[in-house]
This record gives C-alpha cells, sequence and structure tokens, in this order.
C-alpha cells in the first residue's frame, strides 16, 4: 500500500468523522442530558458497531447487502424504524416532563431516564441497523488498499484508523458538551432541545425508511 494512498483514507476518514450526523447528534444528546460518563457510553456503543461494520467489510461480508436488495432493505427498514422509535420516546419523555410541571409533580429527571446501557445500545444499533455504513466501508475501503493477499492486514488497519479518528474526535464533543452543559440543563433549554432532537430522529428515519 502506497504512503499516498494511506493518507488519504486517513483525510477521507477525518472529513467523514468530523461532518456532523448522526453520530454527533447521538453523542451530543447523551453528554449533555445524562453528563460525560452516558456521553462515552454512546461514543464506545457507536464505535462498537463501526468496528462490526467494519469487520464485516473486511470479510466481504457485507457485499451481500450491495448484490441483495432484500438484504438491504431488510436493515434499512429495522434502522428506520429504530430511528423513529428514539424520536418518538424522546419527544414522550418531553410531553410527560411538561404534563407533569403543569401538575405540580415533579417530573422524572431527564437525566435519571439516561443511563450508560442505553446510551451504548443508542449508539451501536443506530449504526448496525444503518446499511448506509456497510456500503459505506464496502464501498471505500477498496478504492485504498493494494491487491493481493496483502488487502486483508491493509483493510484491517485502515478499519482501525477509521475507528481511532471517531475515538478522537467524539469524545471531545462530550468534553464540550460537559462545558454547555448547564447552559442546557435549564427546564426551556433542554425541553426544546429534547423536541429538536426527536424531531431529527424521527426525520431521519423517515429519510431512511424512504431510501432517499
Amino acid at each position: 500500500m502506497t504512503a499516498a494512498a494511506l493518507w488519504g483514507f486517513v483525510l477521507v476518514a477525518v472529513l467523514g468523522v468530523l461532518t456532523p450526523g448522526l453520530d454527533t447528534m447521538l453523542v451530543l444528546r447523551h453528554a449533555i442530558v445524562g453528563g460525560r460518563r452516558v456521553g462515552l457510553a454512546a461514543v464506545l456503543g457507536i464505535t462498537a458497531g463501526c468496528l462490526t461494520w467494519g469487520t464485516a467489510s473486511v470479510a466481504g461480508l457485507t457485499a451481500l447487502l450491495t448484490a441483495s436488495e432484500l438484504a438491504y432493505n431488510a436493515v434499512r427498514v429495522l434502522g428506520a424504524a429504530y430511528l423513529i422509535w428514539l424520536g418518538a420516546s424522546a419527544l414522550w419523555r418531553t410531553l410527560r416532563r411538561d404534563r407533569a410541571a403543569s401538575a405540580d409533580d415533579p417530573a422524572v429527571p431527564a437525566a435519571a431516564m439516561l443511563s450508560a446501557g442505553s446510551a451504548f445500545r443508542a449508539g451501536m444499533l443506530t449504526n448496525l441497523l444503518n446499511p448506509k455504513v456497510g456500503v459505506f466501508y464496502m464501498s471505500l475501503l477498496p478504492q485504498f488498499l493494494p491487491t493481493g493477499p496483502a488487502a486483508f492486514g491493509w483493510g484491517a488497519v485502515l478499519v482501525a484508523i477509521h475507528l481511532a479518528v471517531g475515538l478522537l474526535w467524539l469524545p471531545s464533543l462530550v468534553w464540550a458538551a460537559g462545558r454547555a452543559r448547564a447552559f442546557f440543563q435549564r427546564e426551556r433549554v433542554r425541553r426544546w432541545m429534547d423536541r429538536i432532537t426527536a424531531t431529527v430522529l424521527i426525520g431521519l428515519g423517515l429519510k431512511l425508511a424512504a431510501n432517499v
């Protein structure tokens, strides 16, 4: 593998990770609402999901997604349903808090509803149930891999590089969210942040369902 190809992949990986998307939103929401521990659990879940797709890509298993429309659509529909469920659940929690507040009944704090385990599952499942992540690996890696028996080893290296970039960037978002957490914990700000996040999740689920 040439140095130019290696550095080319590093650049693509950095740009891909730094571009705001679903992973960024999930990490920020969990870090702001649940704290740094919960935010880092979401990061680990995202990494686990990417590692699974990356391993499958290196092994050639995700070729099934590009070869079989049925397999791709099955994963896509499950992923869309999960995103819509996440968004609807977040929206329902905000409505519950509003009703409890109007009835002078203290609502369960949002932080208590988010655990490290739920954050890990959310990060992992949103990646595992998004076939575009698998197709991303499957279409990107071959462009940088050498031919011959060395391709498998270099594929593992490229996947590790992509994961390392994520493990450097996403925790920095957790740290930044922790610094701003006092502001976002204000009831009015938190309420609107939850509603915006829920709307975005539902929108992404509908977009994935429509295969746009």
